[in-house]
């Protein structure tokens, strides 16, 4: 499965959309796993392209970092 957005998409995003994706992948109610993947890969885009709206939800991403040496 192959998951990408355009890049209007993401910078179509306001703060109020990007809080609504957060609050609906805390809640964890979707119908279809594939649904909240669909969030997570969309927070996830946003947290690499437009980092100021995704900064307060970077805890639902878990991304560590970590080193490769």
């Amino acid at each position: 499965m192959t998951v990408s957005f355009s890049e209007q998409t993401i910078a179509a995003l306001t703060p109020e959309e990007v809080a609504r994706l957060a609050q609906r992948l805390e809640s964890d109610d979707y119908s279809d796993p594939f649904e909240g993947l669909q969030d997570w890969h969309l927070l996830r885009a946003v947290a690499f392209r437009r980092q100021e709206l995704a900064e307060p939800y970077l805890y639902l991403l878990d991304i560590e970092a970590y080193d490769e040496a």
